[in-house]
């Protein structure tokens, strides 16, 4: 059994190699600020393929969901590749680990069919990656001087809170409406809303990073529409859809404020500005 699981991990990196991506056309930035978006990458996709998974699992869009896996996948791995001088570091060194650890793990199972038990460990290896890519996030993050990648990092954690909530919501979808599960996606979206705030009233903000963040307001009040709604109506209407298409729309606008504020730090020092206690 741990051969095969070795083999298919071997064929899914070959498969996925970032090397096939398209070169980037993204302006420069610093080399610090573009740590932090490789972090901030790996947390937000370890909620988005477990919802793309879902929802391919599910039947809502799952010719889209499961191109999108391929790509988040190996958007992963380059992400992964990308940072992989951290691995030697001694404060970062053990983070590094555990997430490589992970995902091999993660990428495996994510290739394994719909199941009620493949769920239950998609789920609880997406919430371990999670864990552990915040930990390195944070760890990269105190590295920037002034405090430059406070506001960066707390973009970037918005997308992974957004791709965690579509994840709640497509578990509940799948039948999972308890009172946890509930309690969950309450908390997803007021950790999203509170940090929605805190980033429009920094005052760090440049013109271009405000546009952003009006865009991504706008994205996010739809999104919470339709999140906000779960309890009406049945499981047949096309509320599911809006979800799985909002969470990808969100997730272009959040990174576009990501890469303004990468952009902005390479032009102006951040205000260093006390930091929230997050989970992640």
């Amino acid at each position: 059994m741990k051969m095969t699981l070795c083999l298919l991990a071997l064929a899914l990196t070959m498969a996925t190699s970032p090397a096939a991506a398209a070169p980037s056309n993204e302006p420069a930035m610093p080399a610090i600020a573009q740590d932090i978006v490789s972090a901030g990458k790996l947390r937000a996709q370890s909620q988005r393929l477990a919802k793309l998974w879902l929802q391919a699992g599910l039947g809502i869009q799952a010719g889209t969901a499961t191109g999108q896996l391929a790509r988040g996948t190996a958007q992963f791995d380059a992400a992964l590749a990308h940072l992989k001088p951290y691995a030697t570091q001694p404060t970062t060194r053990r983070d590094y680990a555990r997430v490589a650890e992970l995902w091999l793990e993660y990428r495996i199972v994510l290739a394994l069919p719909y199941n009620d038990s493949n769920m239950q460990t998609v789920g609880y290896l997406a919430d371990d990656l999670m864990l552990a890519t915040g930990r390195l996030a944070t760890r990269i993050e105190s590295e920037a001087e002034g405090g430059s990648g406070r506001l960066l990092d707390l973009s970037m954690r918005q997308n992974m809170l957004a791709q965690r909530l579509a994840r709640l919501y497509l578990l509940a979808q799948a039948g999972d409406r308890s009172s946890g599960r509930l309690v969950d996606i309450d908390q997803a979206r007021k950790e999203f809303a509170t940090a929605m705030r805190e980033l429009n009233d920094a005052r760090e903000n440049t013109p271009a990073s405000r546009e952003a963040l009006n865009l991504a307001a706008m994205q996010w009040m739809f999104f919470d529409r339709a999140i906000s709604e779960m309890k009406k109506g049945n499981a047949a209407d096309s509320r599911p859809q809006h979800v799985a298409t909002a969470s990808e729309r969100i997730t272009e606008v959040l990174d576009a404020v990501s890469q303004q504020y990468a952009s902005d730090a390479g032009n102006l020092r951040f205000v260093a500005a006390p930091a929230n206690t997050r989970r992640n």
